[in-house]
């Protein structure tokens, strides 16, 4: 009979070498009754989501001393959550953040609901984070499963069906596994064994845990786990941005839809994207626009992107067509997101020829 991975023994281990992180509870604290504030933990899952610990860290302080409860949160201005996200991507979730703050403020009185079920009912929260915030937050034995999770189940279990197809059977093996005691400290420990010891490339199998019943390990694949189907190349679109600032240092910006990319985020006026290079764009306002003679390229997650950026110096007495011009002291580089924040950095790099 094939030797049972144990949580008692990753828990064991956990408890000395958990991870710190500034919106963790660790072992220790647990033990002396300090219990997590869920909406740290429901803040951090949702910063966490595509997006690496290391990045997240400074973002989370940020908000954290800014807006230090739920109801802190809700009562924020839009403009001012979505110039604190900049930069951390996938924009929907800086969106649906204030959405779900708003819901918890209003409708729960600032009190997150502690069973997954509910959770799940909330803007923005999916599967994973429902799992993650009900276990981690209110000690409930949910099923946590992210890439880390997936990658130490294919070489617990051996398992070579690519993903995102063995994603079931991989969410079924962790859902066994999962115990009805410390199941928060649990859900932490097997994804800082993901990340830590067992990671996609050089596992440490000799220190870890569960190295004894680990199938791949014994048979030699866990190098090779888990397997992935394939992603198709990604396309590139073309697109132009204009750059305008009045003499008197205001630039002309626009905030974008609420809906699709960068939604609600500030940017340049600019032509959609597309994949065949496009010609000039309705121009936001009249003036001597000069080309750059070098793109702002950035890559988004199902293509990449190639903009091409005009700059102008227009008089105060001008009129713009779209956009609306920030006074210098409200404008801030760093609220704006990625690829637009590249655009203007190009500008400043011309600008210093």
């Amino acid at each position: 009979m094939r030797d049972q991975p144990k949580a008692a023994d990753l828990l064991e281990w956990y408890d000395h070498h958990a991870r710190k992180m500034p919106w963790r509870i660790g072992p220790d604290d647990r033990k002396r009754g300090v219990t997590p504030d869920p909406y740290r933990v429901w803040l951090s899952e949702i910063m966490l989501q595509q997006t690496t610990v290391a990045a997240v860290k400074d973002y989370f302080l940020r908000f954290t001393s800014r807006w230090p409860t739920v109801n802190d949160l809700a009562a924020a201005k839009d403009a001012d959550v979505m110039g604190e996200w900049a930069g951390l991507g996938y924009y929907a979730r800086a969106r649906n953040l204030l959405k779900c703050a708003r819901v918890i403020a209003n409708d729960f009185d600032g009190v997150f609901p502690t069973s997954y079920e509910a959770l799940l009912k909330l803007p923005g929260i999916g599967p994973y984070t429902a799992g993650a915030v009900s276990a981690i937050a209110f000690d409930q034995p949910s099923t946590v499963v992210d890439g880390n999770v997936e990658r130490v189940m294919a070489r617990i279990f051996d398992v070579h069906t690519p993903l995102p197809a063995s994603k079931p059977e991989l969410t079924n093996y962790a859902e066994n596994l999962t115990p009805q005691q410390r199941p928060g400290d649990y859900a932490q420990a097997v994804m800082d064994l993901g990340a830590t010891i067992c990671s996609p490339k050089n596992p440490a199998c000799g220190i870890c845990p569960w190295r004894s019943p680990c199938t791949a390990r014994k048979n030699g694949t866990a190098a090779e786990l888990p397997k992935k189907t394939p992603k198709k190349p990604k396309p590139t679109r073309f697109g132009t941005v204009y750059v305008a600032r009045r003499v008197d240092g205001a630039f002309l910006l626009e905030r974008r839809p609420d809906k699709g990319l960068l939604g609600g985020m500030l940017g340049w006026p600019g032509s959609d994207w597309q994949e065949t290079e496009v010609p000039d764009h309705k121009q936001p306002i009249r003036a001597e626009w000069k080309t750059l003679n070098t793109e702002a390229r950035h890559t988004f997650t199902h293509f990449h992107l190639r903009l091409t950026v005009k700059t102008a110096l227009v008089p105060m007495d001008r009129s713009p067509k779209s956009g609306d011009f920030l006074d210098p002291a409200d404008f801030r580089a760093s609220d704006l997101p990625t690829v637009m924040r590249k655009a203007f950095d190009l500008t400043l790099i011309k600008a210093g020829d």
